[in-house]
């Protein structure tokens, strides 16, 4: 137990993949996985420069591999590295993603494919290569959205690609649940990250602030908190479930 009441050392031994884990929530999964002593591989897809500013932070405990996550071709050579990283593979964590604001006359073919190949056929697919190699009792967690309940003008693809991410989570948690291995989804609100900072207006921000009923946006870690819970032995009684984290929004 760490002076500040953490858990470091409850994931000793365990090996994770993280997806999109260079920046924002994925890097904040990240960071506490390996504080909690778990190895783990994590792709990123363009910023090298912040992959590789993980891998130092952690000493080394977090090895960054290039994935595009709409190319299966991508995603079977990240399960390859982690079988040369990880001494066996105990944690999934689904939290790369992609968005684009677009009201539904202006979405081109291109956008709903690209947002549908990696929000929606990216996780799926690696939740299957994950589950032939996952050892029993093993967790997998996949990062949904708040849109998915909270309908607005521009996110109709993205909010389906993340909807499809909640089925695939119930579906897994019943096909997996005899292995010990649970699966389940968490729903962010308006987290400050890059992402939300580039399809949002400052205005927008500031109504998501005022909105939430705990007064400000969601920090990364906070959300990398409960994702932590689902993986870690207190989490072991949950599965198939969508945990929303949103401080109150939703």
């Amino acid at each position: 137990m760490t002076d500040d009441g953490g858990t470091m050392g409850r994931l000793d031994g365990q090996g994770a993949i993280v997806t999109g884990g260079s920046r924002g929530i994925g890097r904040a999964i990240v960071l506490r996985l390996v504080a909690d002593g778990a190895t783990v591989v994590f792709t990123y897809q363009q910023d090298e420069a912040a992959a590789k500013q993980v891998a130092e932070e952690t000493d080394g405990r977090a090895v960054p591999v290039r994935v595009d996550l709409g190319v299966m071709a991508d995603v079977a050579a990240l399960f390859e590295a982690a079988d040369q990283h990880l001494d066996a593979l105990d944690i999934l964590v689904n939290n790369a993603g992609t968005a684009v604001a677009t009201l539904i006359a202006d979405v081109t073919e291109s956008d709903y494919d690209r947002l549908m190949a990696v929000n929606a056929k990216g996780v799926f697919f690696t939740i299957q290569h994950a589950i032939r190699r996952m050892r029993d009792g093993g967790r997998i967690v996949s990062i949904s959205s708040a849109n998915t309940v909270m309908a607005g003008p521009g996110v109709a693809v993205y909010a389906a690609s993340k909807a499809a991410v909640e089925q695939f989570t119930r579906v897994a948690a019943r096909e997996l649940g005899s292995r010990g291995i649970t699966v389940n989804s968490v729903s962010p609100g308006a987290t400050d990250t890059d992402l939300l900072r580039g399809t949002n207006s400052p205005e927008g921000l500031q109504r998501a602030e005022q909105m939430t009923p705990l007064g400000r946006l969601g920090q990364p870690a906070d959300v990398a908190d409960v994702v932590a819970f689902l993986l870690g032995p207190d989490g072991r009684w949950m599965t198939g479930q969508n945990l929303v984290a949103a401080g109150g929004l939703i």
